[in-house]
């Protein structure tokens, strides 16, 4: 037996960096399952259908059938977001001080 060997384990991989914190960001944390519920808790499917006319809203429209379109289309899920984050002003907007 070598004396220069050393019978240690290995030193484990240094822990994956957390993301930054992100407390401006109203999207962060937020599901895209809980952003369309609450969409259509606030405005309701045809109100939806009209703010962003895609199929998924308009035709059969039901909360897993949205999430298979929108994780597949960049564009809708952009306009899907935007529609979010001004429902949030708005209720910011009309929340009593």
């Amino acid at each position: 037996m070598s004396a220069d060997r050393d019978d240690a384990a290995p030193a484990p991989a240094p822990a994956p960096a957390a993301p930054p914190a992100q407390p401006r960001n109203p999207l962060h944390g937020v599901t895209l399952e809980a952003l369309v519920a609450a969409l259509v808790d606030h405005f309701g499917w045809d109100e939806l259908a009209q703010q962003v006319p895609v199929r998924c809203f308009t035709h059969d429209p039901s909360i897993p059938s949205s999430l298979r379109f929108l994780r597949k289309t960049p564009w809708a899920r952009e306009k899907v977001e935007s529609l979010y984050l001004f429902m949030l002003r708005e209720q910011r907007r009309r929340a009593p001080r």
